[in-house]
């Protein structure tokens, strides 16, 4: 982008030193127009200074990056770094927040134990993106579509677990579980008859409880 500014000085020659100043420029990096010659006058009676307009290129500012761009330029840095390579697989759901599917060979890395790693991923993804960004924009990450069949899976063990409770009438602990998949688990026998939920404990050790008692508080 040009830009231009006006200087005046005693001189040309003093004009554009000062205008050079001003920029930090260099002499061949501006192109100077003379607007005004400077005038010395008779016993400096009538004199003017030099006018001169210097442009100049502005580099033009780089297109602020998408959502959607950010995260991919992030994840593909992270997995590159991890020694994975995994095909992304993006989408911006109507709620503007983004979900991606990472698919590929060794996924059971980027996975982990439980889930774990992809968690991590996920969370650092969320930071990395929304740093200093005024509104945040939500980004989930699944691998091979696990989180879908974790939550089936999860949906299944709470059922099964659910009748052993009112089987045998006791209360039914489960394994420790991370915040997201007590809520499914949660949400899944919300509605099942004669149980109900709460958790206990506290994290990475904090689980569902199943019975048959009154009414517990969730966490």
């Amino acid at each position: 982008m040009l830009n231009s500014i006006e200087v005046t000085g005693r001189t040309e020659e003093e004009a554009i030193a000062s205008a050079l100043r001003q920029l930090n420029l260099q002499r061949d990096e501006v192109s100077i127009e003379i607007i005004e010659r400077a005038k010395s006058g008779f016993l400096r009676i009538g004199a003017s200074p030099a006018v001169i307009r210097v442009s100049y290129e502005l580099p033009d500012e780089p297109a602020e990056l998408s959502v959607e761009d950010k995260t991919r330029s992030f994840l593909e840095g992270l997995l590159e770094r991890m020694g994975t390579k995994a095909e992304l697989d993006m989408k911006t759901k109507d709620d503007g927040s983004v979900f991606v599917n990472l698919s590929g060979d060794g996924m059971g890395a980027i996975i982990g134990r439980r889930g774990e790693t992809l968690d991590a991923i996920q969370h650092l993804t969320n930071y990395a993106v929304n740093r200093g960004c005024e509104q945040r924009t939500h980004i989930s990450i699944d691998a091979e579509n696990y989180r879908a069949k974790r939550e089936e899976s999860l949906v299944h063990l709470a059922e099964k677990m659910a009748a052993k409770t009112l089987k045998y009438h006791r209360s039914m602990a489960l394994e420790p579980m991370n915040s997201y998949e007590r809520h499914v688990i949660h949400t899944a026998l919300q509605n099942y008859e004669g149980v109900t939920t709460c958790s206990t404990g506290t994290e990475p050790n904090r689980r569902v409880v199943i019975s048959c008692d009154k009414a517990k508080p969730q966490g």
